[in-house]
């Protein structure tokens, strides 16, 4: 359990051969500025540079790095690199030279929600985790996941076989049966994962510029990894990969050029904060809390159905591309309690107009006119016709 402090090439040089089970970095991605970030306490402020005098620099800078990683890897070892947009295309081809294009694993797609930004373009949501092996005889754990809630009872229970012309289909023994058999631990895990971004609360958050999530981390190395492994991190930062390494009983060596980083990591192993992401723990389906009868009222429209309010079904988008909130009233409520549902959440969101839908004949004294200017009642569909037939019935001509 080593943190050193300096250039991680000198400091590779001094690895054992073959010794490392695990090497990730989160290198510098060639942005070509300057990093900083300071604490939630603004007691501290990070920085690093990442700024080159052009790509064939960052490029040497980079090659030298990687073959003492391939130096210092076991033959079961594995490697994953960490980066963007800014130089994807250029550490794949170099990781085909040191590596060998035959190692190369995967191309994992790290995938996240963030906010929207102005900028011109389509928002950026995903980094690039490159995986290599030192050899074909790399270790390897396959982790399962959850069935596609589409999938059926026959796809789960039933063995698939591929015929002479790699076609898919249910195996079936001599005399026509299918084989059941009842083996299936689930969906090994794919190369797409949605792991979301450190939030600005969460408890493991350092304020560190380039810092990812430890739930990333674990995963990496419980793939390729078993306890008591060594798992080795050239550009260790605020040190997220040694905390995943110590979580889960490897061992590990972390190397920054940074002092600050190298306090901020050596404080983190000695009390090791996780974050739980309550979206993998429950799954995004489980954020799905819109009221699906009250959005079908609403088809037809530009609705944004919104999932954690309790008071509003949606935001309509008009000409002017202003968002107004909508809520439909419930077969269980008056239509007070649908206004004030409506008013208090929107009270503190500096709303103008909202609009509310009527679905039933209140016969409550809830008085319209008390209600605020800026809430607009509207009838539903439904409702509307009721009272045109209504209105037929008492021989009224419409």
């Amino acid at each position: 359990m080593t943190v050193l402090h300096g250039d991680c090439l000198p400091l590779l040089k001094q690895v054992a051969n073959e010794s490392v089970d695990l090497v990730y970095l989160d290198p510098p991605f060639f942005t070509n500025r300057s990093h900083s970030a300071t604490t939630r306490d603004r007691n501290q402020t990070f920085r690093f540079s990442d700024s080159w005098h052009n790509l064939t620099e960052y490029a040497e800078f980079m090659r030298l790095r990687l073959l003492e990683i391939h130096r210092v890897l076991k033959p079961t070892g594995s490697v994953f690199l960490h980066c963007d947009k800014n130089a994807n295309f250029l550490l794949r081809v170099l990781l085909d030279q040191v590596f060998d294009a035959s190692q190369f694993r995967s191309e994992i797609i790290w995938f996240y929600k963030r906010w929207s930004n102005s900028a011109k373009g389509l928002l950026p949501a995903h980094q690039t985790i490159f995986f290599y092996s030192k050899s074909d005889a790399f270790k390897f754990n396959t982790i399962f996941g959850a069935y596609s809630e589409t999938t059926n009872l026959d796809q789960i229970l039933q063995r698939r076989d591929r015929d002479e012309d790699g076609i898919s289909s249910y195996a079936k023994s001599a005399d026509g049966e299918v084989i059941y058999h009842h083996q299936k631990q689930g969906v090994p895990l794919c190369d797409v994962w949605e792991i979301p971004f450190l939030n600005p609360k969460a408890k493991e958050r350092t304020g560190y510029p380039t810092q990812k999530p430890i739930v990333l981390l674990e995963r990496i190395i419980e793939l390729v990894t078993n306890e008591n492994d060594l798992v080795l991190d050239p550009f260790c930062g605020s040190g997220t990969s040694l905390v995943a390494a110590k979580l889960l009983k490897r061992g590990y060596i972390g190397m920054d050029e940074s002092v600050e980083a190298i306090a901020l990591t050596q404080k983190r192993l000695a009390n090791p904060e996780k974050t739980e992401s309550a979206l993998l723990k429950k799954g995004r389906a489980a954020y799905e809390n819109a009221d699906k009868q009250a959005l079908g009222l609403l088809a037809g429209l530009d609705i944004l159905p919104i999932q954690r309010n309790a008071g509003i079904d949606g935001m309509l988008r008009d000409k002017q591309n202003n968002l107004i909130p909508i809520r439909v009233q419930r077969p269980n409520e008056t239509l007070a309690e649908t206004a004030n549902a409506l008013i208090r959440a929107t009270q503190s969101k500096k709303i103008s107009r909202a609009i509310l839908v009527r679905t039933q004949k209140d016969s409550s004294l809830f008085d319209e006119l008390e209600l605020p200017a800026m809430l607009l009642v509207v009838n539903s569909t439904a409702l509307e016709i009721e009272q045109l037939l209504e209105i037929n019935s008492l021989g009224v001509t419409v």
